[in-house]
């Protein structure tokens, strides 16, 4: 689990975007305003299998965002752009 967060964190370096996966982990990632104080403004949140599902392709995150399974909040928090994570690393 936490592998993939870090890959995450490689293939969208940044810091404007915290991505949870409580109780496993969570990074920050995407470029854009750094977040240091507080509640950050862009938060994606969701369930290990959810995440895992998403990492690896075996869920769309429009599919998910819409189902429910991801909360993500913030005009950043759309992490559409980099999953599948094998996709996103090949590019």
């Amino acid at each position: 689990m936490r592998f993939t967060l870090e890959e995450l964190a490689e293939v969208a370096p940044g810091h404007a975007v915290e991505v949870r996966v409580p109780p496993d982990g969570a990074v920050q990632a995407v470029e854009g305003p750094r977040h240091t104080r507080g509640t950050p403004p862009n938060v994606v949140e969701t369930d290990p299998q959810t995440w895992l599902a998403l990492a690896s392709g075996r869920l769309g995150w429009f599919e998910a965002v819409d189902a429910g399974l991801v909360r993500a909040s913030g005009e950043r928090a759309d992490l559409h752009a980099w999953l599948p994570l094998q996709a996103a690393r090949a590019r």
